[in-house]
């Protein structure tokens, strides 16, 4: 089997995929399915979105792809392109978690994306496009309603066509 390349990523309505250098949504399932399918995986990520994390996450690899020479961070392997990243993951499976700038970089390397949908329109500075549905296809959906403060989402599991 091919290696799959896995964006994790959680999308409002209108694009929004963060806010203020952070994730505007802290619904408890999302976290669970994140980890669950991040564990033992390289997981890709710019700066920011390594700086937004709440300290190393275990099980792990934290990949971080920069521009900026001179940054490094204890745990962090720092890359500084899409073609050294893929070679520092090696042939397995691998985690891209963002933000805009990686995901941008790494859709022609994409081969499922796993989405968590949020039903609201957050009006977030972070943006991501809506996936082209010419080049990906819905194989799963998972919804779920609005509870206490979390808004209603779905979990979305497209491949690319």
């Amino acid at each position: 089997m091919a290696r799959e390349i896995i964006y994790i990523v959680a999308r409002a309505l209108d694009g929004t995929i963060g806010d203020k250098d952070d994730v505007p949504w802290k619904i408890r399932a999302d976290l669970q399915r994140f980890k669950r399918i991040s564990m033992g995986k390289p997981m890709v990520m710019g700066r920011k979105t390594f700086d937004s994390l709440p300290g190393l996450l275990p099980g792990r690899r934290h990949v971080v792809l920069t521009r900026d020479r001179s940054w490094s961070a204890p745990g962090a392997e720092v890359v500084y392109s899409v073609e050294e990243a893929l070679q520092v993951c090696g042939d397995g499976d691998i985690a891209v978690i963002g933000g805009a700038d990686i995901f941008a970089l790494f859709m022609p390397h994409a081969t499922r994306l796993e989405l968590t949908e949020i039903f609201e329109n957050t009006g977030g500075e972070i943006r991501m496009a809506t996936p082209n549905p010419r080049e990906w296809r819905e194989v799963a959906r998972t919804q779920h309603q609005a509870a206490g403060k979390d808004p209603a989402y779905a979990f979305v599991t497209l491949l690319k066509k």
